[in-house]
């Protein structure tokens, strides 16, 4: 398996100061990304050409964050901003370390967010 996502472009829907998309990007546990605006929050991964992604991994922490930690995710794929749609859709409770989201049997249509 090869990590797509250093291929990307990343953005998020607002965030606060010091917690952007770099803090949601590096390798340390310790820094995150926090959203500073209304619901829902948004983190878009845009690629340069059509990918096939498989998995999805993210890092979450519910003792440290509360109601910080999201609750649901959901991943939409296309071929734009503008004709996303839901592939698939993850509900999470109080969950502490790294979840792990397969694409496995989803639309096959390139991952874009």
């Amino acid at each position: 398996m090869r990590e797509m996502a250093k291929t990307a472009v990343w953005s998020v829907s607002s965030s606060k100061p010091g917690n952007g998309v770099a803090s949601l990007r590096d390798d340390s546990l310790d820094t995150y990304w926090q959203s500073d605006g209304a619901q829902p929050h948004l983190v878009n991964i845009q690629f340069q050409k059509k990918v096939q992604l498989q998995h999805v991994v993210l890092y979450v922490d519910f003792k440290l964050d509360e109601s910080y930690t999201p609750n649901k995710i959901s991943i939409r794929a296309g071929d734009g901003f503008h004709n996303l749609k839901e592939i698939k859709t993850v509900e999470l409770s109080k969950s502490v370390g790294w979840v792990h989201i397969s694409l496995s049997g989803t639309d096959p249509r390139p991952l874009l967010a």
